[in-house]
């Protein structure tokens, strides 16, 4: 078995309008999976720890509300063995019409929850119980939209094609931060802990129903279909995923080198919130505006650090981000100090806009190399959802832990991130996945 990418067959004609259509569909499918995902993260930090998790420490509240954060993180790997093995087996496009409707209704169910002032225990239970089913959802979304666009992809644009379910994370990023940052512009403190964060939540739907439109109208991917005629799908994919040693060995790399993106992302996307208006005391609306900007740089440079990543190769593209993250950690926090919005806001564009940019843009078309069509999907997913248990659900608990136990000091945490990101460099250098050149010529 070898693994990496096989060239896309001719087993039917693909036309220019079935890629852009390959190309927004799943664009799409991640622009909602990651909106539901920034609804929760931003919602955890400023709206559930109080209306979920009441307690007279608001550090204990905030500590709480990740907790059930990092619970999504749990159910994602589950999602995403049970999801990749139905992607390996029947297909990529209904599994991925699947998963879309299981993040729009749980997202949606999670803005109509009451409060735990309503009905006491019940309201954390509830909101616990959608965050597992939207954590499943998740778990199998990301790694096949990213294959419907690579396996689809020209040889020599598969990293370029891959970027783009990437800027996904972009712009549900933006349209998360951006509509709480509007809600709070035109809602009182009040009125927006009372109803205003469950229009969010809301707006879920609207983009599931757009989605959904956009996705039935995909074909499945060349690659399965040729796949399942000659070879016939995996009946246990992810047993043939460790049977093999050199899938074994890069799936096991794989999920050290996604601690440098895990971490880099949760620390400036989701702990930088709650950190820079919690414990900073640097205005809300000027703090999301901060991360909004920085995600409309990341949704222009995914693209073109993708272009970059396929005359570069994937792997040192993403190990070049992997040590400009660690390189840029102390310096972050050091800016943050000054308590300097302007400066704090500058800070985050360039460490989530740009060096983010540079490990993301790649990472889809990475692990697509380390494992054949047979059992691919069972292996992106396995390595970027179990990666994301520590690499990203943990992030903001560690980071918090870490000054909180370093007395408001941020240096602790900013030594835990520094290793994060050397051993995601150290994990990415020593990977082996197969030369995407080689396989489409050969």
């Amino acid at each position: 078995m070898t693994a990496g990418l096989q060239p896309a067959p001719d087993v039917r004609e693909v036309s220019r309008r079935d890629v852009r259509t390959v190309i927004v569909s799943s664009l799409m499918g991640t622009t909602v999976e990651w909106y539901d995902f920034f609804l929760y993260s931003t919602a955890a930090g400023l709206v559930f720890d109080k209306l979920f998790f009441p307690t007279d420490d608001p550090a204990v509240s905030t500590m709480l509300a990740f907790v059930t954060f990092f619970v999504g993180f749990v159910a994602r790997p589950l999602g995403g063995v049970l999801f990749g093995h139905i992607g390996d087996r029947i297909g990529r496009k209904r599994t991925l019409v699947t998963t879309m409707l299981l993040m729009g209704l749980s997202t949606a169910a999670m803005g109509a929850l009451p409060t735990y002032e309503q009905v006491g225990l019940l309201a954390p239970l509830l909101l616990v119980l959608l965050r597992v089913v939207q954590g499943l959802a998740i778990g199998g979304e990301w790694a096949g939209a990213v294959l419907m666009a690579v396996e689809y992809a020209p040889p020599g644009k598969r990293a370029w094609y891959g970027a783009w379910p990437q800027v996904g994370l972009a712009l549900g990023l933006g349209l998360g931060t951006g509509l709480f940052a509007l809600l709070g512009n035109v809602l009182d403190d009040a009125q927006f802990l009372g109803y205003g964060w469950r229009i969010a939540f809301g707006v879920s739907i609207l983009l599931v129903l757009i989605g959904l439109v956009i996705r039935l109208r995909v074909a499945e991917t060349p690659a399965f279909e040729r796949m399942r005629e000659t070879q016939g799908a995996a009946k246990t994919p992810l047993v043939e995923l460790f049977r093999d040693r050199t899938t074994r060995r890069n799936t096991v790399l794989g999920l050290l080198s996604r601690w440098a993106e895990g971490a880099a992302f949760n620390t400036w996307a989701v702990f930088f919130l709650s950190y820079a208006t919690s414990t900073l005391h640097l205005p809300r609306n000027g703090v999301l505006v901060s991360v909004m900007l920085a995600s409309a740089v990341l949704a222009v440079l995914l693209p073109v650090f993708g272009r970059v990543s396929d005359r570069i190769t994937p792997r040192r593209a993403y190990a070049l981000g992997a040590g400009l993250f660690a390189v840029s950690v102390y310096p972050a926090f050091v800016a943050f100090q000054t308590r300097d919005l302007l400066l704090s806001g500058i800070i985050i564009v360039l460490v989530l806009g740009v060096v983010h940019a540079l490990l993301y843009a790649p990472q889809g078309t990475l692990y697509a190399q380390l494992a054949p069509v047979r059992s691919r999907y069972t292996g992106m997913s396995f390595v970027y959802q179990f990666s994301g248990i520590y690499a990203s659900g943990l992030t903001p608990l560690i980071v918090t832990a870490l000054i909180t136990a370093g007395g408001g000091s941020p240096w602790w945490a900013c030594g835990y991130l520094v290793l994060t990101g050397l051993i995601g460099l150290t994990a990415t250098i020593a990977l082996r996945p197969a030369d995407l050149h080689a396989t489409e010529t050969g």
